[in-house]
């Protein structure tokens, strides 16, 4: 019996043999999703079922769906940036140098809360209306903003903004996963970065613009018009897939139910409490004061009891427990919070830079910044080409948070008379480090999870991302002032911080000219840019996270083109080969006719 097997195995070339093997095995392989568990079985040497190509659109009707997606991604894009410019002239008309923070902590405290529950709603309910609701949110706290007559309202408008933005950014990947094959979406992403670096450039000359010749209001007014046409494109050409079929015979509260709203309502105060508390911690209030022990407590007793539901909840929360077990999507979340950490508070206080220490008005301080945005904007269009030429994410990961730390670093130098060649430079090489972190990310979930949990991951990549940025401005806001305050009252004696921290960035000669000491101008400025030295150091002790993280993530490649035309020509050989084995195979033998012949 055993003689008649082996010589067809001999027979079969050592190529074949082998690839029967693989099949076999790959086909005996376990399910790559344990339903019934809190683990993702698939994770670092398992394979996802391959992308087939076929079942993607393509031609002009794709073209105009990335389109459509563009347009909102080029809306949010220059909101971020279009601000950092006119954060003098708004300070100014609001005296509110100590709100600045709360500028960008509002929207991204929002975006942040709202981004893992928008990962569900994509799943839940009618993609397209989810996506134009969260457009419409956007530009209902644009509107909000332009008109804001007071730094308060112009927060809350900030903070609608970043409801929108959350439903944007999330859905935005979310649909390109569904429109393109895995291994086009790197070079689509960076497409998506090369555009948010171009909305980045235009977004602080404009900013600049509106700022010195018109007024700051434009910088929001400009979303009215740029947002309908984003909204009508998409109307008209955005189609994409209905919820699943399963989800088909259920009612709209019977989805509802399934939203963790227990979840979002205990995260959202619980953030809230730890920004008020880091805002106010030695500035406001001594740290030893009940207010912020007080919030800083509930903060702390919200996150155990907001871990306790996702448990509970399982993969009906906003963060699924089972995310965390998985090596690769774990460390993604990670480094998305550590680059927002790094990213944000970069961009918001190198304006404060050029503005208040270098005398520099809106537009040449946005004009400053594109050494930054620019060398953003190559460095992702590489990273996206690169990512998708090689087949793996992690060497692009790596190098280039090394230029992040490294820029970081070395802004971090800056000084009252920094010279050209310097503040140019290092701004290139900061930016260079950037591109690609926005994309990666959202790559190393896309390539290690299957695609029912690619808008929930997607989203809690995000999550983080925006977590990381609206904590570490907070944390920022808090260092620059304490930094400013105590090197004041050193180096300038008999001037009152306040005085500057209730000023416009732009008018610290202005001020000192009035109260008649011109002559601490230098004092007042070294006091300015150690206070802005202290949140450059946050960014490089974040971006250094970011680069060990990469150690983390498990060397994965893409999948290749031609990976489900192989793996059919796999089974037509395995399946030749079992039919070769069970010709000989005497069980099967006497079913054969001829045989029984």
């Amino acid at each position: 019996m055993a003689t008649t097997t082996k010589p067809v195995q001999d027979e079969l070339s050592p190529d074949t043999a082998a690839l029967t093997a693989s099949y076999q095995n790959e086909r005996n392989k376990p399910a790559t999703m344990n339903t019934s568990g809190d683990t993702i079985t698939n994770t670092e040497n398992d394979a996802l079922p391959e992308d087939d190509e076929s079942q993607y659109p393509t031609g002009l009707k794709l073209w105009l769906v990335l389109l459509s997606l563009c347009l909102a991604i080029f809306l949010v894009a220059l909101d971020q940036t279009i601000i950092a410019p006119a954060l003098g002239s708004i300070t100014s008309e609001f005296d509110s140098t100590r709100d600045i923070g709360w500028y960008g902590a509002s929207y991204l405290l929002t975006m942040t809360a709202l981004q893992p529950l928008y990962g569900t709603i994509y799943r839940l309910f009618d993609i397209k209306m989810t996506y134009l609701s969260a457009v419409f949110l956007f530009e209902l706290g644009s509107l909000i903003s332009a008109v804001a007559p007071t730094s308060t309202v112009f927060i809350v408008g900030r903070a609608v903004a970043g409801l929108g933005t959350a439903g944007i950014f999330s859905g935005s990947f979310f649909i390109v996963g569904l429109l393109l094959p895995l291994r086009k979406r790197p070079a689509a992403f960076g497409g998506v970065g090369a555009l948010w670096g171009i909305s980045s450039v235009a977004g602080p000359l404009l900013g600049g613009v509106f700022a010195e010749k018109v007024t700051w209001r434009w910088c929001f007014y400009i979303n009215l018009p740029i947002g309908g046409v984003a909204m009508a494109v998409i109307i008209f050409f955005l189609r994409v897939k209905k919820p699943d079929s399963e989800l088909a015979g259920q009612g709209r509260m019977e989805r509802v139910m399934q939203l963790d709203l227990v979840g979002t309502a205990i995260m959202l105060p619980s953030v809230i409490m730890l920004l008020l508390a880091l805002q106010w911690g030695g500035l406001e209030y001594p740290w030893s004061d009940s207010k912020v022990i007080g919030l800083l407590v509930g903060a702390s007793v919200g996150g155990v009891v907001f871990a306790a539901v996702e448990i509970w909840q399982q993969d009906k929360g906003i963060i699924p427990p089972r995310f965390f077990k998985n090596r690769n999507v774990f460390a993604a979340m990670m480094f998305a919070m550590f680059f927002g950490a790094s990213f944000y508070p970069m961009v918001y206080y190198l304006s404060l830079y050029f503005q208040a220490v270098q005398g520099n008005n809106a537009v040449e301080a946005g004009i400053k910044l594109l050494a930054f945005l620019i060398a953003m904007v190559v460095s992702s269009v590489l990273s996206g080409v690169i990512i998708t030429k090689i087949g793996s994410y992690n060497i692009v990961m790596f190098v280039e948070t090394v230029f992040l730390t490294t820029g970081a670093a070395l802004i971090a130098t800056f000084w009252t008379d920094t010279p050209f060649a310097k503040w140019f430079g290092y701004q290139i090489i900061m930016g260079f480090g950037t591109g690609v972190c926005f994309q990666a990310p959202i790559v190393v979930v896309q390539n290690c999870l299957p695609q029912e949990l690619i808008a929930q991951a997607t989203a809690c990549v995000q999550f983080f991302q925006a977590f990381g940025g609206a904590v570490f401005i907070a944390v920022s806001q808090t260092v620059f002032q304490n930094g400013l305050i105590t090197n004041m009252l050193r180096d300038a004696p008999g001037i009152d911080p306040a005085v500057i921290l209730n000023s416009g960035a732009s008018q610290i000669r202005q001020v000192l000219e009035r109260i008649g000491r011109l002559d601490a101008v230098e004092e007042v400025l070294a006091a300015y840019v150690l206070g802005l030295r202290n949140t450059y150091y946050i960014s490089v002790a974040a971006a250094g996270c970011a680069f060990l993280v990469t150690f983390v993530l498990d060397w994965k490649p893409i999948k290749k083109p031609g990976a489900v035309a192989n793996k059919k020509k796999d089974e037509e050989v395995a399946a030749s080969s079992d039919e070769t084995s069970d010709s000989m195979d005497p069980s099967k033998v006497q079913l054969e006719p001829r045989e029984k012949a």
